[in-house]
């Protein structure tokens, strides 16, 4: 260490030392004969620790060469920090209070108001069974002809093919399904017959009906028909069979469609591939 650094470290240390002292050093000198009051003993404890705290700085810094800086504790300075920090807190812990309480008065309107709805709600309720009790009742209307099932007057074969078809486009399932069963039953021989069962297998498919479905294609395909809708009443026929557990069955029907409908297309021919993989074909 060289003699600048000794004496910057020897000036720093006796920095510190004055600042230990209290304000005047006049004040704190006693003669050594005279013994030492508490106030004065408690200065020289703490002067020595000061001391004791210097020199082991100057040592750490002779031993490893770095300069020594000695920095006052800024003590004031944290604790207003701390105080305004500790503010702040407050603050924002009025407010959150301020908002529940909002909160509060709130949901207690708000539950007196359900209370208020419910008992309205009781007393309408009360009311409308008395008027209906009270009130004579209506003689029912005189009886009309029934139509078809599908709305289409009896007799009519192509009002009631159409009326079932215009039910099938418009996704009405359950109307569908009435008007093509309606139809089969009254006229399943026609030239509509097998297309009416084509169409009524699929309503059965679409609310799971798979072993009526599959019955409803069989009559479809009877005499493997050349129409357009014909491989995908075969299609319709293999799916409920696999999922009526009947692999073997749905195999066999597949193979048919190869033979049958060589031409059916693309589309046709990927959803039997599907088919063909579910039913493990081989």
């Amino acid at each position: 260490m060289t003699i600048r650094a000794k004496s910057s470290l020897w000036g720093a240390s006796l920095a510190v030392c004055l600042a230990v002292l209290p304000g005047q050093w006049a004040s704190a000198q006693v003669p050594l004969d005279q013994p030492l009051d508490q106030r004065s003993a408690q200065r020289l404890d703490r002067m020595e620790k000061a001391l004791k705290e210097i020199r082991a700085i100057v040592f750490q810094g002779r031993e490893t060469g770095a300069p020594v800086v000695i920095q006052p504790a800024d003590t004031q300075g944290q604790l207003g920090q701390i105080s305004d920090r500790m503010s702040s807190l407050e603050q924002n812990l009025a407010k959150l209070t301020g908002e529940l309480e909002v909160m509060r008065h709130d949901l207690d309107q708000t539950r007196q108001e359900t209370a208020d709805l419910r008992a309205a709600n009781s007393l309408l309720k009360a009311q409308i069974v008395d008027l209906q009790t009270a009130a004579p009742k209506p003689a029912p209307p005189p009886l009309e002809p029934a139509p078809s099932a599908a709305g289409a007057p009896a007799g009519d074969a192509t009002s009631a093919f159409a009326a079932a078809k215009a039910a099938l486009a418009a996704g009405d399932m359950a109307s569908a399904e009435a008007g093509f069963r309606d139809y089969v039953d009254r006229y399943g021989d026609t030239a509509n017959g097998p297309e009416a069962r084509y169409d009524l297998g699929r309503t059965l498919l679409a609310r799971r009906a798979w072993a009526e479905a599959a019955t409803a294609d069989i009559g479809a395909i009877r005499g493997w028909p050349r129409t357009r809708w014909a491989p995908d009443a075969v299609l319709d026929l293999s799916r409920a069979l696999v999922t009526l557990n009947k692999p073997a069955d749905a195999c066999e029907t597949l193979g048919e469609l190869d033979r049958r409908y060589p031409k059916a297309g693309p589309l046709v021919a990927k959803r039997a591939a599907d088919l063909r993989l579910q039913a493990k074909c081989g």
